[in-house]
């Protein structure tokens, strides 16, 4: 058969030393076994490479802007920031693993109801700025809108002033509670891993743009306003995009206040965006619920800006729930990011003291993180996450700590080790350990969970490594055994695919645990 000829052609061309035989698997697949040598020599790249290993060049010469986590200024970071960061954060790095340039960007509501609830809670009644934390601020002004009365007409009164800064002694608490919310997220972003900007710089800045709703409000209304009747029309004083024509819904663009929406203000930061940086591919990534309402505004921008449009490419990601104890959703409350992690940090402290760490606290850290980073990056990003704590944390199955873990007991391996003869042809088994066979597609893994902005495909690659390698170290004697030196490439091959792995997914490489 046809197939045949093919495999009988492709092992002609390959020759014995880097295919041992070659297989028709069905109808359209071919089979191709690599020779000893061929593996071993993967093997040998991934040791000598070291942190280089797993880079490509297939993304060279493109830039690529990727917007996410996009907290709110003056309310507290919750978790499904937490999971937009994470996610956020795993694809920037694993698409400047294939070459490319990647800014990361930020929009911040830093104008809207949620800000003067904050700002009229820390003027209410007359104990100007009583000190209260943002967070706390906004939730009382919340409560005091939500009570009707004379304060949810001064919280619009100060909404209204806010926007147009004809207050003095608001602007005033309005800077004030910019500056400082800002800094706390910068704070929890240094806390998650990410990189900041300007190394030397004594104010940490981890985004490259900062993109905020005061700004792009304008531009929005601006381009409303002039495709206005020939795509948005009037309903009832308000502009509204009637979405039925693109199979969407219809949305509200301007509101009969004459106030622009979400969707005004996103076509706002498209072209801010654009103007700001000559990208190739931008990335945004938010919540599954914002799914419908960022498809109209794809549709609109298809017709105002076609160029732009082109470029764009929207990621979901779903809910966290809780399965158990007092992080339980069901109360109905908004987990903040920080009692989530602290949550588990608590259980990762007791468990870091008993450890061999230099520094039981930063262990406990790099522990709790890697147990809710992979949890999040471990599906398809727009699934909800059951968030179970004692799977999350633990050292056996699918689990961030599971990975660590298997990272430390290679080093481990490697510190005992005496003999450092180089491996050579001569010196490995005649047949490859499947852990090698494994090892070998990381670079290709690495590239298509770039390509596919899909975290999860890394992840499921490094927990199949992970679980070969405990079971290559139960089985085979390392130090002492047959094949030394050869077994020791590996384990220092095995060291640099985890770690680069963890790395591009931004999850902590512990020294020892």
């Amino acid at each position: 058969s046809l197939a045949d000829e093919l495999a009988k052609f492709l092992m002609e061309k390959l020759g014995k030393d880097i295919a041992s035989h070659v297989t028709v698997a069905g109808p359209g697949f071919v089979n191709i076994t690599l020779a000893r040598g061929a593996v071993s020599f993967a093997v040998a790249e991934a040791d000598v490479q070291g942190s280089e290993w797993g880079k490509g060049n297939v993304g060279a010469g493109q830039k690529v802007m990727i917007e996410y986590t996009d907290p709110n200024p003056f309310k507290e970071m919750h978790i499904g920031h937490l999971m937009s960061n994470t996610i956020g954060e795993a694809i920037a790095r694993l698409i400047e693993n294939t070459g490319a340039e990647v800014k990361r960007a930020n929009y911040q509501g830093d104008v809207g109801l949620h800000v003067a609830k904050a700002v009229y809670a820390r003027t209410f009644p007359s104990n100007v700025d009583n000190g209260v934390p943002w967070g706390v601020a906004y939730k009382m002004g919340n409560d005091l809108y939500e009570s009707g009365s004379s304060h949810k007409k001064e919280i619009d009164e100060i909404n209204k002033k806010i926007y147009d800064r004809s207050d003095e002694k608001i602007n005033k608490i309005y800077d004030q509670g910019i500056i400082e919310t800002l800094k706390d997220f910068e704070k929890i972003y240094e806390k998650l891993g990410m990189k900041p900007i300007f190394v030397d710089s004594a104010d940490k800045v981890h985004f490259n743009f900062y993109f905020y709703e005061s700004h792009t409000w304008r531009d929005g209304l601006e381009l409303v306003k002039q495709n206005t009747p020939k795509i948005f029309s009037e309903s009832d004083g308000a502009i509204i995009y009637r979405g039925e024509q693109d199979g969407l819904h219809t949305r509200v663009f301007v509101t009969s206040k004459g106030l622009p929406t979400y969707e005004t203000k996103e076509l706002g930061l498209a072209k801010l965006k654009s103007d700001r940086w000559n990208f190739d591919i931008s990335i945004t990534i938010t919540a599954s619920e914002q799914k419908d309402y960022f498809q109209v505004v794809l549709a609109v921008l298809r017709k105002i800006m076609p160029a732009v449009a082109s470029k764009i490419q929207h990621i979901t990601h779903g809910m966290m729930r809780f399965s158990e104890g007092k992080m339980s959703s069901r109360k109905g409350n908004v987990i903040t990011a920080l009692a989530f992690l602290q949550d588990l940090l608590d259980v990762a402290k007791e468990r870091a003291r008993a450890s061999l760490a230099d520094d039981p606290d930063k262990l406990a850290m790099q522990v709790a993180l890697a147990a809710a980073k992979y949890q999040i990056l471990k599906q398809a990003s727009s699934k909800d996450i059951i968030f179970d704590r004692g799977r999350a944390l633990s050292l056996e199955g699918d689990s961030g700590p599971y990975l660590q873990y298997a990272l430390v007991r290679a080093r481990s391996v490697l510190e005992r080790a005496t003999n450092i003869q180089q491996p050579t042809h001569n010196t490995a088994p005649a047949e490859p350990a499947r852990i090698e066979r494994i090892m070998l597609h990381f670079p290709e893994v690495a590239a298509r969970a770039a390509r596919e902005l899909a975290p999860n495909l890394l992840v499921n690659y490094l927990t199949e490594l992970a679980g070969e390698w405990n079971s290559f170290y139960a089985q085979e004697r390392i130090i002492g055994g047959d094949h030394e030196a050869h077994k020791l490439m590996l384990a220092r091959a095995f060291v640099n695919t985890m770690t680069n792995g963890l790395v591009v997914l931004g999850i902590p490489t512990p020294e020892k645990m």
